[in-house]
């Protein structure tokens, strides 16, 4: 078996049952799923962490294939973002669908560019 076609499954399996754990018992306040908002956060802090350390800290390419491509890819969901935020639509809650789409992408982005100043951090300390 290639390597790399394993480092993208192992790292799949491992985001996917992450996910699963989140995301199997539905957490929502007042109306919002956070449950995908959760995952897609925490995945992209850890894309950032992934990409950051590879460009930055030299870290083996490898973990592209395992934390980024594998893992986050599994953890993170587009689809039931979209799902969710359509089931809101769907309600007439609009002002919801607004906040769940403005707090998925406005958090991913922010949490990539935290993930991204910890290992810029880290770099500059070594």
């Amino acid at each position: 078996m290639r390597l790399d076609i394993l480092y993208v499954a192992l790292g799949g399996i491992a985001g996917a049952l992450a996910r699963y754990l989140v995301t199997s018992e539905p957490l929502v306040l007042e109306g919002l799923p956070l449950s995908v908002l959760i995952v897609n956060i925490v995945g992209s802090f850890i894309l950032g962490l992934t990409m950051t350390g590879v460009r930055e800290l030299g870290f083996n390419s490898n973990f592209v294939l395992l934390i980024g491509v594998g893992f986050c890819g599994s953890l993170t969901t587009m689809s039931s973002f979209a799902y969710e935020t359509m089931n809101l639509f769907d309600l007439a809650k609009l002002g919801l669908a607004g906040v769940n789409i403005a707090l998925n992408v406005g958090l991913s982005l922010l949490a990539i560019i935290a993930g991204q100043a910890v290992i810029n951090l880290i770099a500059g300390l070594i």
